[in-house]
Order: C-alpha cells, then sequence, then structure tokens
C-alpha cells in the first residue's frame, strides 16, 4: 500500500510543513472510521448481536405463550346449548376486563346418563372441573380446593350469564397526584440505575476490543510505522480512539432501533422502570456521554495494550486481565448504587474507570446537574493521560522495534513511495 493510499496529508500546507496534534487526529479518525464503516466485516459484526436477541425475543414470547395456555385452568361445561351458549358470551365479556382471571370453558357434549364425576374423569387431560345443573343452581364438580377457588368466578360467569344484556362496564377515569417520594421510587429508581450501569457495561466490553484489533491489524502491516513517523503518536492515539467511538455509535445506533422495535412489538416500554431522578431525555443523554468516556478511558489502555503485543495471541493474554479488571470495577460500581452519598460510592466516582458508571447511577438517583459537569471534567483528564502514557509507551516499543531510523528518514520515504 502506497503512504498516499493510508494517509491522505494532501491538506494545501507546504510540503514540509506537519499537521496540529487535532488536525492529523482528524485525518486518521476519518481514514478509520470510513475503512471499517465500509468494510465486509463491519457488517457481520453490527448482525452478530442481533442474533441472541431476536432468538431471545422469538423464545421468550414463545414461552410465555405456551406457559399462558399450559397453565389456564379448563372449566368443562355440561350444561343445556342455550345456557352453554350463554355462558360462553359471558365468559368472553368478562374476559376482556379480567384478563386470565376467568378459566377457560370446554363445552361438553350432553350425555343424559353421565355423572360429573364421570365427565370430569373422561376430560381428566384436558378439564379440572365440571360445572353441571342450571345456570340459576349451578353445581361445580372438582377437587375440594379448586372448586373452593373458582366458586367466585363461576359465580360471576353464572349471574352475568343469565342477563338478557350485556351490562356495560364503567370506564374507570384515572387522578394522577404529585406525591413525594417513596421508599418505592427510591428502590425503583435504584434498579433503573443498576439496569443503566448493566447496559453501559455491556455496550463498552462489547466495542471496546475494536480499538485494539485495529490497531493490532496495522501494526502487522507497518502502516502504523508510518503513521507514526509522519504525525504526532498523541493524535494517532486520538484518531483511532475517535474513529473507533464514531464507529461503536454507528452499531449502538443499529441496535437500539431493533431493539426499540422488538420491544415495542412485545409490548414493553420504558414505562416499566422508574422514571430517573433527572427524567428520561436526560438521563438517555448522559448515558452516551458516560459511554463515551467509559469508552475512551478503556479504549486508552486497549491501545498501550496494542503497542507490546504483536500477535494475537499476545493481544488476548494481555487484554485478559484489563477485562477481569474492568469486570470488578463494574461490580464495585455496582455495589456503590446501594450506599449513595457514602465513602464507597464517593469512591466509585473518584477512580477513573468506575467513574462513569457511578455517576449515571448518580443521575438516576440525584437530580442535580453540576456535579456532572465536574465528572465529565475529571474523566476527560484521565482520557487526555492515558492518550498521552499510552502514546509515549507506544513511540518507545514500536520506534525502537526496527533499526534506528528518524522521522525526517520516514518523511522522505513516504514521499518517494508516492
Amino acid at each position: 500500500m502506497s503512504a498516499p493510499d493510508s494517509i491522505p496529508f494532501s491538506t494545501g500546507r507546504p510540503a514540509t510543513g506537519r499537521l496540529s496534534t487535532l488536525a492529523a487526529a482528524l485525518v486518521v479518525a476519518r481514514r478509520d472510521f470510513a475503512a471499517v464503516l465500509l468494510s465486509r466485516s463491519f457488517l457481520f459484526f453490527l448482525i452478530g448481536p442481533l442474533f441472541p436477541l431476536v432468538v431471545g425475543a422469538l423464545a421468550s414470547g414463545v414461552g410465555n405463550s405456551v406457559e399462558r395456555t399450559a397453565t389456564r385452568p379448563v372449566l368443562a361445561v355440561a350444561l343445556s346449548a342455550s345456557e352453554t351458549a350463554a355462558l360462553g358470551a359471558a365468559a368472553h365479556r368478562l374476559d376482556s376486563q379480567l384478563e386470565d382471571t376467568v378459566p377457560a370453558l370446554l363445552p361438553l357434549a350432553p350425555t343424559a346418563k353421565a355423572t360429573p364425576e364421570q365427565l370430569l374423569h373422561d376430560n381428566a387431560a384436558r378439564a379440572s372441573a365440571v360445572l353441571s345443573g342450571t345456570l340459576a343452581q349451578p353445581v361445580l364438580t372438582g377437587p375440594a380446593g379448586l372448586i373452593d377457588e373458582w366458586r367466585g368466578p363461576v359465580t360471576l360467569l353464572a349471574a352475568e350469564a343469565q342477563k338478557a344484556s350485556p351490562r356495560p362496564w364503567p370506564e374507570v377515569r384515572l387522578a394522577a397526584t404529585a406525591l413525594p417520594s417513596a421508599p418505592t421510587d427510591r428502590l425503583g429508581r435504584m434498579r433503573t440505575a443498576q439496569a443503566g450501569q448493566t447496559l453501559l457495561f455491556l455496550l463498552t466490553m462489547l466495542l471496546a476490543g475494536m480499538v485494539l484489533s485495529n490497531l493490532v491489524e496495522e501494526k502487522a502491516n507497518k502502516i502504523i510505522e508510518v503513521l507514526a513517523a509522519a504525525i504526532p503518536m498523541d493524535a494517532l492515539f486520538l484518531g483511532k480512539l475517535f474513529a473507533m467511538l464514531a464507529i461503536s455509535f454507528v452499531g449502538i445506533a443499529v441496535w437500539g432501533a431493533v431493539g426499540t422495535t422488538v420491544m415495542v412489538a412485545g409490548g414493553r416500554s420504558l414505562a416499566e422502570l422508574t422514571t430517573p431522578a433527572v427524567g428520561w431525555p436526560l438521563f438517555l443523554a448522559l448515558g452516551t456521554i458516560y459511554f463515551a468516556m467509559a469508552y475512551l478511558l478503556l479504549g486508552s489502555v486497549f491501545l498501550a495494550i496494542g503497542s507490546m503485543a504483536s500477535t494475537v495471541r499476545e493481544v488476548q493474554t494481555l487484554s485478559m486481565p484489563v477485562t477481569m479488571l474492568q469486570l470488578l470495577v463494574f461490580f464495585f460500581a455496582s455495589y456503590a448504587v446501594a450506599s449513595p452519598g457514602s465513602l464507597l460510592e464517593q469512591a466509585a466516582v473518584l477512580v477513573p474507570f468506575s467513574s462513569p458508571f457511578a455517576m449515571l447511577a448518580r443521575a438516576a438517583q440525584d437530580p442535580g446537574l453540576g456535579q456532572h459537569l465536574l465528572a465529565l471534567a475529571w474523566q476527560a483528564g484521565w482520557v487526555a493521560l492515558f492518550i498521552r502514557l499510552g502514546a509515549r509507551l507506544f513511540r518507545t516499543r514500536v520506534m525502537k522495534s526496527g533499526p534506528a531510523v528518524t522521522r525526517r528518514r520516514w518523511r522522505k520515504a513516504a514521499r518517494a513511495a508516492a
């Protein structure tokens, strides 16, 4: 690969000029973003996590349907044809209001000589009890505990079936009131905080590895050495981090759209979780920002690991301790959620790797916003420090891995190859 194909450095400046750190970082970020986004492997990377999501949603829907069908009790009806039809119509009206409270009805063909006990025995695999007699004087036959439990629903069914016309059910008007935060609200916000932390951790661990794989691939192809000689190392690290972060946002947007579609189709929504203290719009915005910070912090460490690894096996060996430590950091931040304002929770906020998780939990439990600005500034400072340390380590490892070649000779070689 020639230098112009690898590094589009034509910016209209003199040939002897050098890009600033920010400009060079943008060049690297644009190059890496386009290369990864347009690759066929990225499409498979997007599709990969969707298979468990879709399969899990289908399995959950099928499982709920089977469970609902299998566990709903069945009541055999041994009444006259007209009374059985009236009872069925009443059950339909009540079932729309009371959902699965009313047992499923199983009409039986009238048998003159069959007793309810015989009918129940003949239908033991399908019905749990038998309703005989008349609507005015119903008789419920079955196990003692079951028929005692069904006495109320059967009484309601029989009373509803004897009416000449369907009784209109009153529409209940809801009047919500604003009440002080109750213990149940605090528990619900804690669950919302834990859900946000878990999602943040899973996305960070799933997507941060792209930085490492991209760096190791370019080290193997010697492209990274040309880049390191032509632009500042800090700019190289910064550009790669922001390129992979932009790619991560593309993946999250796709997965989020599919996940939202599945949730809406399944009748689920965020309303099942307690509204966070800062409100859902701001909570989601802070979640996006804290994901970016967690990604940049972990990605800068992975870039430093990539400077010490030459093969995929070495990458796996070196990254495993970081992954385990990140898992411990997640547990640490999750445990601190239960003690807001304690020394443990404050320590989770100050530790750079656990700070995004702890602050996202605070957003769910505490309505204050100024603390988030301070936390983001604190995390951004650590990101800059880790990038600087990683760049220095990378420069030491890569620039000294081969013969002693000055930067000027590298630039001359790149222009000659053009």
